[in-house]
């Protein structure tokens, strides 16, 4: 489907609403555009509708109102043809206990329609990919949750899938685990689009290209990452450092009372005003490490940038919020009429 020029939707909503009993918004009016070949994070707070709005998409829960367009077409209930071309990843996936994970991949790629040989060769590749494959042959039912998260990632590629929606695929990984699925998504991310839901902001920032907030089941942001960053006035790297960083700072502060830095250990945390390039404001910061002989192990963008943009749509929305109701009970009451409007 295409978006304006050559950029073409894989997943588009238009007013898409969820309501649950007549009281609860799950979703609200959310408009939403997913494009070819991007990795899509979709981020906020527990009970912000992430979850929901991916059943949505999927087709697994019918929208009280709003729409739901995938490669283009309508998806229902009953659009199996475009559920085949998706890798879904449920939170807190569940597996048949006393299956193996070689057994039941052998069914997924059953039911997937995949002949037995090419399961075979994709199940092997993939166990190995999300490193199970060392208990292959082991029941299900001992796995911890990171090797539940892992198995449900093995299951949702196993038929080679356009598209991947998962849902917290980081969900119970201790930090190597986290690490091996992020180079798993930059891999997968040649020649598929990837959707995913965290509450997790460094994981957004490691990996995407896009990004939406959902607060409350409304859609307060969505654009690309340098979109996001755009949202906090200022850039903060951090030098990891050895030497003589007391020097540093001293020499440092001779450069710009506009630049500001903090010292934890061997890291400084170093802080830039917007409006001038980047580059040219580190230039000076890099001299002083030569003048000095400082050694610079390594640079890094501060993790605090995405979470302080995050939280400010966040507080920003909020304070809107009470805007937004008082507005629509003025347009619900109409004008004032008689006496009281003379």
């Amino acid at each position: 489907m295409e978006a304006g020029g050559d950029t073409v939707l894989v997943v588009e909503t238009k007013n898409l609403t969820k309501i649950y009993a007549g009281k609860y918004i799950a979703v609200n009016a959310l408009n939403l555009q997913v494009r070819e070949g991007s990795i899509f994070g979709l981020v906020g707070p527990n009970a912000a509708g992430k979850t929901t709005t991916f059943k949505l998409l999927l087709g697994l829960q019918k929208p009280t109102a709003g729409q739901v367009r995938m490669f283009g077409e309508p998806m229902t209930a009953n659009a199996a043809h475009l559920r085949e071309r998706v890798g879904f990843l449920p939170t807190n996936p569940r597996f048949p206990k006393d299956l193996t994970p070689i057994k039941y991949l052998s069914f997924v790629g059953a039911i997937s329609g995949l002949s037995r040989e090419t399961t075979m060769l994709r199940l092997a590749s993939l166990l190995r990919a999300v490193d199970l494959l060392p208990a292959a042959s082991q029941k299900i039912e001992g796995f911890s949750t990171g090797m539940m998260t892992r198995l449900g990632i093995a299951a949702s590629l196993i038929n080679d899938p356009e598209l991947l929606i998962w849902d917290e695929p980081t969900l119970g990984l201790d930090p190597a685990g986290r690490r091996q699925i992020f180079d798993l998504i930059r891999k997968l991310s040649a020649g598929r689009t990837i959707l995913l839901s965290t509450h997790v902001l460094t994981d957004v920032e490691r990996v995407c290209t896009d990004v939406a907030i959902l607060n409350q089941g409304r859609l307060i942001f969505s654009g690309s990452m340098a979109e996001m960053r755009q949202s906090v006035p200022h850039h903060t790297l951090v030098l990891e450092l050895d030497g003589d960083i007391d020097g540093l700072c001293e020499r440092l502060a001779q450069l710009d009372d506009r630049l500001e830095y903090e010292r934890n250990d061997n890291l400084l945390h170093i802080t830039f005003p917007r409006g001038q390039p980047l580059a040219a404001r580190l230039a000076p910061v890099l001299a002083a490490l030569r003048e000095t002989g400082v050694e610079l192990v390594s640079i890094n963008t501060a993790t605090e940038r995405m979470e302080e943009a995050f939280l400010r749509r966040v507080e920003e929305d909020s304070a809107q919020g009470l805007a937004r109701a008082v507005s629509a009970a003025s347009d619900e009451e109409g004008p004032l009429s008689g006496p009281a409007a003379a």
